[in-house]
């Protein structure tokens, strides 16, 4: 890589912040949902309670970071055909996986979240929380897919880098 080159020197950053992400979904579906939604609406205390949980805060702070993060790379990018190709597919699984994050998934979190003010019964919340989190991990393919070709992106040099190594 050039020391001059800095479309290869910004693409860290998005794949530092991407890794971080997945490491939220992981965390996430292996300890968090399962006891959130094991046994609602009981269960649900782990958000309700007096110290529950509350995710948002870093889901709220990662996702426009990340996207911000992308799209700039994108304009850094953007005379770089085979990097433009690979950020664009990476910021397009994004982008569709947060849309039916918001379609989906929030709302049923928000709805897990007030299963004990509700009059559905305790089997079709664990049936509905079994679903959402069998789903969830297929968006969780998707994000880790959609960090291949970030990954790859890096791995693109332009004829800059291949005239003037370190």
């Amino acid at each position: 890589m050039s020391r001059f080159n800095l479309g290869t020197h910004a693409l860290f950053l998005p794949i530092i912040l991407w890794g971080v992400l997945l490491g939220g979904i992981v965390y996430s579906h292996v300890v968090y949902f399962p006891v959130y939604l094991s046994d609602l609406p009981a269960s649900a205390i782990v958000v309700t309670g007096k110290y529950g949980m509350d995710e948002a805060p870093f889901w709220m702070l990662i996702h426009p970071v990340l996207v911000l993060t992308l799209v700039i790379n994108l304009a850094i990018n953007w005379k770089f055909p085979p990097r433009r190709k690979l950020i664009l597919t990476s910021l397009g699984i994004y982008i569709v996986v947060l849309i039916i994050t918001s379609l989906y998934f929030i709302p049923e979190l928000m709805a897990f979240k007030q299963s004990a003010e509700s009059n559905i019964s305790p089997a079709e919340w664990r049936a509905r929380g079994s679903n959402w989190q069998h789903r969830s991990w297929i968006r969780g393919v998707f994000m880790f897919a959609g960090f291949i070709p970030l990954l790859l992106a890096l791995t693109k040099t332009n004829d800059f880098e291949k005239h003037f190594p370190d």
